[in-house]
């Protein structure tokens, strides 16, 4: 049922997406395993619960990712970075602490780096494809037979990102500000890199018969809307994501962006840019599902939408049947081919357990179900 959902084709219910329950006692009891299991074995014990909940198919694989986190979610003494409040940045013995030390780093470190890895990647052949394809299939038999593993991950999804986790938020986004120039030269040489390494994904996706589908994961906007006005980035970021974008596009494959925050802005340039779906929405900061469920592709073809109940309003603050609304909602009202179901992002601790099963119980219900059969859930 996934694959066929994947290639856009009718499935007799809607199959469901991984679920990140990051609660490691949720994972253990509702898989049958004993407390302090997953510690011991983290892997064995994430992929029971996968298949317990009913999973179909999972791209990003986070089986050791709930151990970053507690019950009282994550622990202080956890190293601090750019973006997680580290008193300084140091890189390459620059200290990130002005617009111009951005620059600095960029055009002395970060621009060579790109050009040497560019270079080395353009060269790179069927070795690396084959390892690819390789990496892929080994994950696939660690599943199992019940589980479709989708590419995603380092191999996969490259393009242009906007650097504030390696420099921090205010001094990138003042030199994106006061540099332009050396912004976009920074998205011209990353979409380049990013170009040939989606050209031997995208080889490596046809020639090993991988599921067509790659998902781009990359944060853009906030509950207001994207973290920079978003006329600039069609000046100096668009055109070198398109370009980083098309090996993907060449070769039939559809292109998921996941969406954090108000993305609604940047939505019909995504699509014009080629992207053929959505996962992951934050409906109260304003992404509009009706709408977009009813929106198509450049080519006029229906998108792919990954949907899923609120990590950040209805699973952690509403009750059972508010979990089991939203989900028939996005049920009834998602798209009738290239759907799946699952929650809208990682699940943190403290989410009553109630919900989660009431989660999982409407999940199972419209996988199993037609939808159109809604009204008896």
């Amino acid at each position: 049922m996934a694959a066929d959902a994947l290639e856009m084709k009718p499935t007799p219910g809607v199959p469901v997406w991984m679920l990140n329950v990051m609660d490691t006692g949720f994972l253990e009891s509702f898989s049958g395993h004993s407390q302090g299991a997953y510690r011991a074995d983290p892997d064995g014990v994430y992929m029971d619960f996968q298949r317990a909940a009913g999973v179909c198919m999972i791209d990003q694989y986070l089986g050791t990712n709930p151990l970053t986190m507690s019950d009282y979610g994550f622990e202080d003494t956890a190293p601090r970075t750019a973006t997680t409040g580290a008193e300084q940045v140091m890189l390459d013995g620059i200290c990130i602490d002005s617009p111009e030390a951005v620059v600095q780093h960029l055009e002395q470190q970060g621009f060579p780096a790109m050009q040497s890895e560019t270079g080395r990647v353009a060269a790179a052949g069927a070795r690396e494809v084959d390892g690819v394809i390789q990496s892929e299939r080994e994950m696939q038999a660690f599943f199992g037979p019940e589980i479709l593993k989708v590419p995603h991950g380092s191999s996969f999804g490259h393009m242009p990102e906007l650097r504030y986790g390696i420099y921090g938020y205010v001094n990138y986004f003042m030199a994106y500000t006061v540099y332009p120039e050396i912004m976009e030269r920074d998205f011209a040489l990353q979409g380049e890199l990013a170009y040939h390494r989606n050209r031997l994904a995208a080889r490596a996706m046809l020639e090993g018969a991988l599921p067509g589908v790659v998902r781009l994961d990359h944060d853009m906007a906030d509950s207001k809307g994207t973290l920079i006005d978003v006329r600039t980035l069609d000046r100096i970021w668009f055109p070198h994501f398109a370009h980083a974008i098309q090996p993907y596009l060449e070769g039939g494959i559809r292109l998921l962006w996941h969406c954090d925050g108000n993305l609604m802005e940047m939505v019909p340039r995504l699509l014009e840019a080629g992207i053929g779906g959505f996962q992951g929405f934050q409906y109260e900061d304003g992404m509009d599902y009706l709408r977009l469920c009813r929106m198509t592709t450049r080519d006029a073809e229906p998108l792919m939408i990954w949907a899923g109940a609120s990590v950040t309003r209805t699973l952690p603050f509403g009750s059972p049947d508010d979990v089991r609304n939203e989900i028939r909602w996005l049920a009834e009202n998602g798209p009738r081919v290239g759907m799946f179901l699952g929650a809208s992002s990682s699940i943190t601790p403290g989410v009553p357990h109630e919900n989660l099963r009431a989660l999982i119980e409407a999940l199972n219900y419209y996988r199993t179900h037609p939808r159109r059969q809604a009204q008896s859930l």
